[in-house]
């Protein structure tokens, strides 16, 4: 089964990104953690909307840079990503990382978060923070 991928736009336009490599590389992260890809819609937007988003799922009244709705079957990964390009730079410029390293970084978080990682528990931060950088090498080793 070829796994289905969505790049949507909302409010921004669509980041300059290899989408090809991504899907293969998104691919190899979730067969890492016993998954596979069975279809991946992302959102990419504003703060505006991730800000809507947010209160009227999730009752949260902030911006944040992701929101991952999971919808997955088992070890098939299915789920909608909601990306705020805005606060992506913002947090880039905090974190002192270019705007497209984070932006991959927050890509791949979210197929975490769908693989089973969470980060808001005591010691959780710390997990997500080495898979996101072992799925990040692995993504530097593919664009050699």
């Amino acid at each position: 089964m070829t796994p289905a991928f969505q790049w949507l736009a909302s409010g921004v336009e669509l980041p300059n990104l290899d989408y090809q490599q991504l899907e293969q590389w998104i691919a190899r992260v979730a067969n890492a953690h016993d998954r596979a890809v069975l279809s991946l819609n992302y959102i990419f937007c504003d703060d505006d909307e991730i800000l809507r988003v947010n209160r009227e799922f999730l009752q949260h009244d902030y911006f944040t840079d992701i929101i991952t709705f999971d919808n997955c079957l088992g070890k098939m990964l299915r789920g909608d990503i909601f990306i705020s390009l805005d606060t992506v730079r913002s947090n880039s410029e905090l974190v002192g990382s270019d705007y497209d390293s984070e932006l991959r970084r927050v890509i791949i978080h979210g197929v975490l978060h769908l693989c089973g990682i969470n980060d808001k528990g005591p010691g959780e931060r710390e997990i997500m923070e080495r898979h996101e950088n072992v799925a990040l090498a692995l993504l530097s080793s593919m664009s050699l």
